[in-house]
């Protein structure tokens, strides 16, 4: 893994004495990386890229295991308590063991969910949702009922083709990505879904489609269609003012 140090203070909507900072720490090269989840368990970035399978990659590039789903694809993956929930893109949702054994039948989410391009569980189980047509952000509890939904296109600045999303379980907030066709930025959420910050990656790649945090050890993850690569940043959250800076979560188990 390589990459220059790049660094980059985003220009916060509210008023904050810690803004939302990354620097750029290296670079993957990677197939057509669609959707990315880090798990701890393995120190590793599960990976999908709109096949029929995933992968888990280690941090250093090696495969440590491919699963499939019922699926015709998978679209979205993320973890939910100790297994995996992947999404085909179209609303329909699967839980399988990490060794891709299913758990579950696949289920469909409600309230007309149709283009869903990331998903990701918050620290109460709901399912999160993001799809870029119609644009919406949309709480589902485990079963797949829908809780709330925020109209994407009715933020300042608009959120338009939204694909990954993930969470930062030290603050709860949500980071979502846009892609090329949209503004090509990284926005980030209060867990109740207020805009906090937003701004351009387009210094570091186009079309960016997939996000994972490893909080332990202050890291993120983004995946460029464009170029095809994974890009890995020092990642410091928004803060209130007077916030003491967070300390790790809980990083590598192997470790």
């Amino acid at each position: 893994m390589f990459g220059k140090a790049a660094f980059l203070a985003l220009v916060l909507i509210p008023v904050s004495a810690a803004a939302l900072e990354l620097v750029e720490t290296g670079r993957y090269e990677l197939n057509r990386p669609a959707s990315l989840e880090y798990d701890p368990t393995f120190c590793g970035l599960w990976i999908a890229n709109e096949g029929p399978e995933a992968v888990l990659m280690t941090l250093q590039g090696d495969e440590l295991r491919r699963i499939t789903s019922d699926l015709f694809r998978i679209k979205a993956i993320t973890i939910e308590d100790d297994h995996l929930l992947v999404g085909d893109g179209f609303g329909k949702l699967q839980r399988l063991s990490k060794d891709g054994e299913p758990l579950a039948e696949p289920f469909q989410l409600d309230g007309g969910a149709a283009d869903t391009e990331g998903v990701a569980v918050n620290a109460d189980g709901h399912i999160l949702t993001v799809e870029d047509d119609p644009e919406r952000l949309t709480w589902f509890d485990r079963s797949g009922a829908m809780i709330a939904r925020i109209d994407t296109m009715d933020l300042d600045p608009p959120l338009s083709e939204a694909q990954g999303i993930a969470i930062d379980p030290r603050t709860g907030h949500l980071l979502i990505v846009d892609d090329w066709e949209g503004s090509n930025s990284l926005y980030e959420f209060t867990a109740d879904g207020e805009l906090l910050a937003q701004a351009s990656l387009l210094e570091y790649g186009t079309d960016p489609e997939g996000i994972a945090i490893r909080p332990g050890s202050n890291q993120l993850f983004v995946a460029f269609d464009g170029g095809a690569q994974i890009v890995t940043f020092a990642y410091t959250p928004t803060l209130p003012e007077g916030a003491e800076p967070l300390p790790p979560g809980a990083d590598c188990m192997l470790f």
